[in-house]
């Protein structure tokens, strides 16, 4: 793990020369590792879309936009540049399809789906002093609603892109007075849904959304400023 992370952060600072990445006796020589090792760190970075052991056992580097950027492991290794930019995308996939999702549950949620929200809401309020606790409880509630929306695929979609949310919500729960918006708003989605108002949990949802991306261009440029100051 700590070779193929090693080489995935040459690879984003342009460190590979012509598109061949490393061997498995290239890493062996260099790391000092054994072959065993270099081979699972080939596989390692094959199983996130970075590279492809071609026939003859030449690898080479993909592309850049067919990596696995829905992998934890990933984003853990990526610079903040390009994790900032993967969160702005990951705003623009929300933006796409959970105010959608919202409109959907508001029509189809069911008793125990919505007791299961208000509790949610419960624990964030007594949680908005514990930004990791109320992590969990904030995406199990935006969990609930995609699941109330009874569509497979768009529930797969929106696990699938739960590290990204993880690390989003990180940014944004570390803000001030951040986690106490972020249980009113959550209350406001949640009221949109009791009242069975699709177009107001449409509303709802797109002004949580806003907000966020708003705290997330905020926190980024605060880091910036901080890092200039460093300097």
């Amino acid at each position: 793990m700590q070779v193929a992370a090693h080489l995935t952060r040459r690879i984003v600072r342009g460190g590979i020369e012509d598109g061949r990445a490393p061997s498995e006796l290239d890493i062996s020589q260099e790391f000092g590792v054994s072959r065993a090792v270099a081979r699972e760190t080939l596989k390692i970075l094959a199983s996130l879309d970075i590279v492809d052991v071609a026939q003859g056992r030449r690898v080479v580097v993909r592309p850049r936009a067919e990596w696995d950027y829905l992998s934890p492991l990933l984003i853990e290794w990526l610079p903040t540049e390009i994790v900032d930019e993967l969160l702005q995308e990951l705003h623009q996939t929300r933006v796409l399809l959970e105010p959608e999702l919202a409109a959907m549950a508001a029509a189809a949620a069911t008793e125990e789906t919505l007791g299961r929200l208000r509790d949610e809401i419960g624990r964030m309020a007594a949680l908005e002093a514990d930004p990791d606790a109320y992590l969990a409880v904030d995406h199990e509630f935006h969990m609930e609603i995609c699941r109330a929306a009874n569509n497979r695929i768009l529930d797969r979609i929106m696990y699938s892109v739960r590290w990204l949310g993880t690390a989003s919500r990180r940014v944004t729960n570390e803000a001030p007075a951040g986690l106490r918006r972020a249980t009113a708003q959550h209350t406001e989605i949640y009221e949109a849904l009791v009242a069975r108002d699709p177009e107001g949990a449409r509303a709802a949802m797109r002004r949580h959304l806003s907000n966020n991306y708003s705290t997330l261009l905020a926190e980024k440029e605060h880091r910036s400023k901080r890092a200039a100051k460093r300097r």
